[in-house]
């Protein structure tokens, strides 16, 4: 029987959205290490480092007396939560890497265990093309968004050139809905349009969460219970310097880049399955933190009552509809980039993330958790892909001494068949592709993206600079 005097801490409401029989959500980070690190040393850190970063990795989800839910503190075996992985002997690089990938594919589907805290860590000690040694960190989505579990992450983490400094992120400059500067005859109307925008979009949402699905195509069949079907984890990587020099030359934004890239190459990918599909009605999802910074914050920052950016879960999402590869004002690959910018742009000037906002409030409210998990999950299955991003540190990171080479993300246990996910980390931009088996050939999708990065690149170096052709 439950002891209700430690039941302190209530569950948020978004954490009861991502933990109900709908929908059951993780966030997995990815560290590779150039050297491995030996088990006792690994015990040690998390047991000292990564479990005193928040109550919640030492607590299950109860529900008290009135059938509310809450976190209870409980003791915990590190090694419970601790998975090393048993591989052939000897076996070549190319081997290795078929082995780390049956293992990922099967861990994205499996569920943690209720009665114990809500993670998992998987030590992979077998060498792979992209690292000597990778620690692989399972965090359900009730403990918080990709923010906060990278900020504890990367807490774990410090500059492998000196410890003493601490880690930066490249700049980034928040939106803002309205400019409050300009004078009232160019204020109002551009107030209009943005509520016009925002009731047109918001209505727009509502029915593609609901009612409104994805056309049938090679990346999206409607097939319910995708959540539990086998899917394949594969990654791209290209250079920020190079992605800088397309968005200076474009007039864009990095995210406006690395979307047009997205959105042809899963263009370029449809035409080579079927040439009928480019014409489809597809939608990326694509979640927004509703937080007003642009960098991290310490744990002890965002752990604070009266954080700018709190720990938990501070989610959106807009829907974007994938241009058609056929539409004529799409005849340059350029195109998609300044038409990623103009959808994302006045998309971003609405009021549409802060409706959503308002739409789940009302439906806990009134309806309870499981029906905005519903919801939720709704959206998540009529949309053909869900991408997110987050900013990685600009240095090079090491884990008690040992070079961290790579690092990346990707979320599971959504019915999307498509999850896309973009991490920067020491001047590198890491794509990952999470994709469902049975339907998608990972590797054709792979080469495809491929393909649409060297093509946008390749395009951007012969563009007169700011030249913008998409009106």
């Amino acid at each position: 029987m439950d002891n209700f005097e430690d039941l302190t801490e209530p569950v948020s409401p978004s954490g009861q959205y991502f933990n109900t029989p709908p929908l059951c959500s993780y966030v997995f980070g990815f560290l590779e290490l150039e050297i491995p690190i030996d088990d006792s040393q690994a015990m040690y850190l998390i047991q000292h480092l990564f479990l005193p970063i928040n109550p919640r990795f030492s607590s299950i989800i109860v529900r008290d007396k009135d059938g509310n839910m809450k976190w209870k503190k409980v003791e915990v075996n590190p090694k419970d939560h601790f998975k090393v992985p048993v591989f052939p002997k000897n076996e070549s690089i190319e081997f290795y890497d078929q082995d780390f990938d049956d293992y990922v594919s099967k861990i994205l589907i499996e569920r943690t265990p209720k009665d114990k805290p809500l993670w998992e860590i998987h030590v992979i000690k077998y060498p792979t093309s992209n690292a000597a040694y990778t620690i692989i960190f399972k965090l359900h989505h009730a403990l918080g968004d990709g923010y906060s579990l990278m900020g504890a992450l990367l807490s774990c983490l410090h500059r492998a050139d000196d410890p003493s400094l601490p880690l930066s992120f490249p700049n980034r400059k928040s939106s803002q809905l309205l400019t409050p500067k300009r004078g009232f005859f160019k204020w109002f109307p551009s107030t209009i349009f943005s509520l016009f925008n925002s009731i047109s979009d918001f209505g727009w949402s509502i029915l593609k969460s609901s009612i409104i699905e994805d056309d049938k195509s090679p990346i999206w069949n409607g097939e319910e219970g995708s959540e539990f079907l086998p899917c394949a984890l594969s990654n791209l990587s290209f250079s920020l310097d190079e992605i800088i020099t397309i968005k200076s030359k474009l007039g864009v934004t990095i995210n406006d880049v690395i979307t047009g890239v997205i959105f042809y190459g899963i263009r370029l990918y449809m035409q080579e399955i079927d040439n009928k599909a480019t014409t489809s009605n597809s939608t990326g999802l694509v979640l927004l933190s509703t937080r007003n910074i642009g960098s991290y914050q310490s744990i002890q920052d965002m752990t604070k009552a009266d954080s700018k950016s709190p720990w938990g879960n501070h989610i959106s999402f807009l829907h974007i509809p994938i241009p058609k590869l056929s539409q004529p004002s799409l005849s340059n690959p350029l195109d998609f980039v300044w038409k990623a910018q103009k959808i994302i742009k006045r998309k971003r000037s609405t009021f549409t993330v802060f409706l959503t906002e308002w739409l789940l409030d009302m439906q806990l409210k009134l309806r309870g958790h499981e029906a905005v998990a519903k919801h939720l999950y709704g959206t998540l299955r009529n949309s053909s892909v869900v991408m997110s991003n987050l900013i990685g540190p600009v240095e090079p990171m090491a884990l008690a001494n040992h070079p961290v080479k790579g690092l990346y993300f990707i979320m599971s246990g959504a019915p999307e068949s498509i999850d896309i996910a973009v991490m920067s980390y020491a001047r590198i931009l890491r794509i990952t592709l999470k994709t469902q088996k049975d339907l998608i050939d990972e590797q054709k999708f792979k080469l495809c993206m491929a393909r649409a990065f060297e093509i946008i690149s390749k395009a951007a170096s012969m563009e007169i600079p700011n030249k913008k052709k998409i009106k």
